[in-house]
């Protein structure tokens, strides 16, 4: 039986050959580096922040300029190259050419490639569609797409001209869309009005009609695919391919280092998203860095990660681009026509680092999946999980049922540095239930409560040095006080990540799950405050509590508690189903709705998310939560009496 640490895989040769061993000879001894020792590099790489990441400029290569200073001031305040300039899209223009493509998989098992030259030639025209819809350097252009060949053209030409790129999926319902888009007042929306998930179409128009509507700033939709008869209004309309006609030249609008490319979004925990904008510099280095030096993505592989355009792990994809590799999307359910299809896909598209998340992998595995049944996998180098932690089983799994010497990786980061703290190396072995070792540049540890580093035993997840991929901000946070909260309040001075951590002697971690009650299914991340302004919108419902039993090596189960107003019926259940699966999306339908009397709170009002939650999970009321700490203690036994089963 397969134990922690036991080895799976082991480098063949201790990656002295991949672009890591090639970067510790050429820039090893530029940071004092002699030894082959990932640790003394990683150590190096923490301590010398501005000499590091202009090793990895040089070594991946860059069009930018740096300039003369390398970071000044300390968290939270620090700021990278505050001289240089690039673009993000020229970045990977110059290293993503032909023969590199783009290559589009679907659930009818089709594959389109589309030639890198081909592609950058969308991208021309689309920038100067943009520029002739009054789209200027720092506008905010919006994408509500699936996983498509226009989400990329779209991203690529909006960073192009020095504009600023936000996206969600289409799965996402009117109130989630709105509450990330109206913040950030695009110009445009690039968008469908249709997109197909598990076999049907699923026609979006009355969705997106509402949504734009509801975002006065917008003056053209650009509408991808087949957009069936778009839903019109006081914005003009332009197909997709209308917007890439013509003939006109490549052309890139330099900008600062640290300005805005991007703009990804929090789980809406607290309230509305936080739009956490990302830098063109602090992206280009961060994923130039853990593509290639880390996970040896180049020219000449075929990068795959399975994503909707609402998860970071997208905009990661995407950075295949800037090391020259070919990328794979895949549009549709990962579980359609049956489980093998993301699988089989290696063959087809020739993947050499195959990612996904760690529920996909738990969901084959249940599933009785056998792909070495269903793939020959020769193409196949790596395979990475992310999204959440990856149980001992699960790396069993793999290793039973995946052909061949392929490296798992278990990594873990965030939306809000778009990149993974924890990782591996093509030095590195893969060993059961642990990530391998703290990704290069990223001064990563565990405190205690009182602010200590403990090894060897839980606790948070901290970073207590700059990384150039840290937000640059909030959206409309000028003083940045929401941004500081966010990470700084609990260590002054150190990002608090919000995971669960516990890091051993040799570098190796293990991840426990977050520490705050965010709500993830099936991949899609959402948070408790936006599921509550779509129930306690519903006629009936007076207030609502939800919470998530998904456990480390389990999805657990998603239970809402409902307090009425003078109804307690099926209608109002079905009512409440419906709108979560319109307005939210279908994964956060919750599994069990029970009717209470009241919604336990602290005394300064808050739900009791976590207590609730781990009451669900088997612990005692007396260990979750205190009467004396509560406002309506009374309602506690009622909640007790639900776990128990003695209530219906």
């Amino acid at each position: 039986m397969t134990q922690v640490g036991d080895i799976l895989w082991r480098p063949t040769d201790e990656g002295l050959s991949s672009p890591l061993g090639q970067f510790f000879a050429a820039e090893g001894p530029r940071l004092g580096v002699t030894s082959r020792s990932y640790d003394d590099l990683y150590r190096a790489s923490i301590t010398q922040l501005g000499p590091f990441w202009r090793s990895v400029a040089r070594f991946c290569g860059f069009t930018g300029e740096l300039g003369d200073r390398d970071l000044i001031g300390r968290l939270p305040d620090s700021v990278f190259f505050p001289d240089g300039s690039l673009n993000y899209a020229e970045e990977a223009y110059a290293r993503f050419r032909d023969p590199a493509e783009l290559l589009l998989a679907d659930e009818s098992g089709a594959l389109e490639h589309v030639d890198a030259s081909e592609f950058w030639r969308a991208v021309a025209q689309l920038g100067v569609s943009l520029k002739a819809a009054g789209v200027e350097v720092g506008d905010r252009v919006a994408g509500y797409l699936p996983n498509i060949y226009e989400a990329v053209v779209g991203l690529f030409a909006t960073a192009s001209i020095g504009a600023v790129w936000s996206c969600t999926s289409p799965d996402f319902g009117v109130g989630a869309v709105v509450d990330r888009f109206r913040q950030i007042e695009p110009k445009v929306v690039l968008a469908v009005s249709e997109y197909r998930y598990g076999g049907r179409l699923i026609d979006r128009r009355e969705t997106l009609g509402a949504i734009l509507r509801e975002l006065p700033t917008v003056t053209t939709v650009i509408f991808a695919g087949s957009s069936l008869n778009p839903p019109q209004g006081r914005w003009k309309v332009v197909t997709f391919d209308e917007a890439i006609e013509g003939d006109h030249p490549l052309s890139f609008a330099r900008v600062p280092f640290n300005h805005p490319l991007w703009i990804l979004y929090s789980s809406g925990t607290t309230g509305i998203p936080k739009a956490i904008i990302h830098s063109h510099g602090g992206i280009v280095l961060e994923h130039k860095k853990v593509l290639e030096i880390q996970n040896g993505i180049a020219e000449g592989s075929r990068f795959f990660w399975f994503s909707s355009t609402g998860w970071m792990m997208w905009n990661f994809l995407m950075g295949g681009l800037l090391v020259g590799a070919s990328i794979v999307l895949y549009d549709g359910s990962p579980g359609y026509p049956d489980l093998g299809q993301l699988w089989r896909l290696i063959d087809r598209a020739e993947i050499n680092f195959f990612g996904v998340s760690a529920p996909f992998l738990r969901s084959s595995q249940v599933g009785h999946v056998d792909p070495q049944s269903l793939i020959n996998g020769d193409s196949l180098r790596a395979i990475g999980s992310t999204g959440a932690p990856l149980t001992i089983d699960g790396f069993d799994w793999v290793y039973q049922h995946v052909r061949g010497p392929v490296q798992l990786i278990s990594a873990s980061g965030g939306t809000d540095v778009c990149t993974a703290f924890l990782g591996s190396s093509p030095m590195h072995p893969t060993r059961a239930g642990l990530i391998a070792a703290p990704a290069l540049g990223v001064a990563v540890a565990s405190f205690d409560e009182q602010g200590e580093p403990v090894v060897g035993k839980m606790g948070e997840l901290v970073i207590t040095e700059p990384m150039p991929s840290m937000p640059i901000g909030f959206w409309n946070d000028q003083d940045r006080h929401r941004y500081h909260d966010a990470y700084f309040a609990q260590y002054p001075g150190v990002w608090r990540h919000g995971d669960w951590v516990t890091f051993y002697e040799d570098g190796a971690s293990v991840i426990y799950g977050r520490s705050d009650s965010t709500l993830n299914r099936g991949g899609v991340r959402m948070g408790t405050a936006e599921f509550y302004r779509v129930v306690e919108a519903i006629d009936g419902v007076k207030e609502s509590l939800v919470v998530d039993t998904s456990a480390i090596d389990h999805s657990g189960e998603l239970i809402l508690f409902l307090v009425t107003t003078d109804r307690a019926d099926d209608e109002l259940v079905q009512t409440v189903r419906s709108a979560i699966r319109e307005q939210l999306s279908p994964r956060h339908v919750p599994d069990r709705i029970f009717f209470v009397s009241d919604i336990p709170k602290t005394l300064n009002g808050k739900k009791l998310e976590v207590p609730i939650r781990r009451l669900f999970l088997g612990a005692r009321m007396a260990d979750v939560a205190s009467a004396d700490s509560v406002a309506n203690p009374a309602v506690l036994a009622e909640f007790e009496a639900l776990v128990e089963g003695r209530l219906p």
